[in-house]
């Protein structure tokens, strides 16, 4: 039993080694299992699938309320509708080709689709002709895509991932416009208020936008390694898609219009591992209490020694998870034979937010002990009172996840002023520096791409939005010299 313990428990602090902290979490949690045999494909754990399958109701919830319907398209895409879109065909080389049946060559190869707009709009010039039928909103969930990454790791980069994503048409820019900011909306209340993981919105360079779109706007967060974690992205795609796909309706004046066109996609993995990386400590896991696959696990104090006072805990307990079950909890009484303490350590790991104890002394005073997965202790609660302490406890620790995850991102950002001041502070600066810049159109990226040379990996995430940062009077971009037009945020991703 000893063992046992010892392999359960995180061997490394977050501070110390947070690869290999993250590595220990998602296996010793349960989240996944990366021994599936093929790089980049991994099996979702039923711990880890449970808590990623809320981030989808929260998604789906949303977005329903505005409007959007539910559809599924095939994972296949066409070779010739991969390739329409000129800027998009760049995903071709990141496909996986689908090019044999059984033993026989197939006349005409697909790809696996990896995003939905080479898939989704051909299909969308079929669906509309008028402008009577637009806005139209839709999303697919639930799905994965797949692209043929060379580094992989689980809910960061993968060769499979899960996915969400939206594809709107509209007959305005302006209704484009909102749908941004309805995305950007959307993100604050589910990632932020909800998973309670802190973000910047940035601007995207021009060089950095999605394949095909006019401009791309994204959610983005730190891992306590200090790199950029991208959390979902929203696309202006202009009139791009619908002049490749030929996607027109014709408008109130009778005459034919290509449609302008928007797509979401939250980032379901990135969501995952920014959950992990940022609330979690060194004891493992920590949820907040809705996400929790279980809420609340009841653990007996029992001595073989006494067996009626045994007896009486285990009818306590068994009786507890039926009145909370019935209060809509999720609730597990764990009466496995390991040991109290190693239990506590088990359901830690996992991030269970609440754990209630009952041993004999709690028998005899009519109460139970009262854990939070983010406070060392316990207290003791009499049992006609748990119900509102347990929602007095759950807002609680809903709240303190919330403050320390906003907290630790506070102080994630600071100021250069030349390249040897930037270089000088990525090497030990784990957030976003802010540094002068001349320009966040395609005649910037030769200045981008010296910073990532000479920073070994930093990136131009782009501009603060929806109001960049005021540029002094006399700033210079930190590369060329000329006039800086810009502060752009420098960061090392994944």
């Amino acid at each position: 039993m000893a063992e046992e313990k010892k392999q359960k428990g995180i061997t490394v602090t977050k501070d110390e080694d947070f690869s290999e902290w993250y590595t220990q979490v998602v296996q010793k949690a349960e989240l996944a299992d990366i021994r599936f045999g093929i790089q980049g494909f991994i099996v979702h754990r039923p711990w880890g699938f449970m808590i990623i399958r809320k981030i989808y109701e929260y998604l789906e919830k949303e977005v329903e309320n505005q409007g959007h319907v539910p559809y599924l398209f095939p994972v296949a895409i066409k070779e010739e509708n991969l390739t329409k879109e000129a800027e998009h065909a760049g995903f071709t080389p990141e496909v996986f080709w689908v090019t044999e049946a059984g033993d026989k060559k197939m006349e005409e190869r697909f790809a696996l689709r990896p995003t939905g707009e080479a898939q989704i709009y051909p299909v969308y010039s079929l669906w509309f002709r008028s402008h009577n039928e637009l806005p139209f909103k839709a999303y697919q969930s639930r799905h994965s895509v797949y692209r043929n990454e060379m580094t992989t790791r689980p809910f960061l980069r993968g060769r499979e991932f899960l996915f969400f994503e939206s594809h709107n048409v509209f007959m305005t820019h302006k209704e484009v416009l909102n749908q941004i900011e309805e995305d950007l909306g959307t993100c604050k209340k589910i990632i932020h208020d909800k998973i309670k993981i802190p973000f910047l919105y940035f601007k995207r360079p021009s060089w950095d936008k999605f394949k095909g779109a006019d401009n791309t706007y994204t959610p983005d967060t730190l891992m306590p390694d200090g790199k950029r974690n991208q959390l979902a992205s929203t696309h202006d795609l202009g009139k791009n898609f619908s002049k490749a796909y030929d996607i027109k309706v014709k408008g109130n004046d009778e005459k034919e219009h290509y449609v302008h066109q928007t797509c979401f996609g939250p980032g379901i993995w990135r969501i995952m591992a920014a959950l992990i990386g940022i609330h979690g400590d060194n004891k493992g896991l920590i949820i907040p209490f809705d996400m929790a696959p279980i809420q609340i696990v009841i653990i007996p104090i029992t001595f073989t020694k006494n067996k009626k006072d045994s007896d009486k805990v285990i009818k306590k307990c068994r009786d507890l998870k039926k009145k909370l079950k019935s209060l809509g909890y999720k609730v597990k009484f764990d009466d496995s034979e390991w040991t109290p303490g190693f239990k506590y350590n088990q359901w830690e790991l996992k991030g269970v937010p609440l754990r209630i104890e009952v041993g004999p002394k709690e028998i005899k005073e009519n109460s139970v002990s009262l854990a939070i997965r983010t406070e060392q202790g316990r207290k003791k609660v009499k049992t006609a009172s748990l119900d509102k302490e347990i929602i007095r406890a759950s807002k609680k620790l809903d709240k303190q996840i919330e403050e320390r995850a906003d907290e630790y991102f506070k102080n994630r950002t600071k100021n250069a002023n030349s390249l040897d001041e930037l270089k000088d502070l990525i090497k030990n600066h784990k957030g976003f520096i802010r540094v002068p810049f001349c320009s966040v159109e395609k005649d910037g990226e030769e200045c981008a791409e010296v910073i990532k040379t000479e920073t070994e990996g930093g990136n131009v995430c782009g501009t603060l939005y929806p109001k960049e940062d005021n540029i002094k009077p006399n700033q210079k971009c930190i590369v060329c010299g000329k006039k800086a037009n810009h502060i752009v945020y420098i960061a090392k991703s994944y």
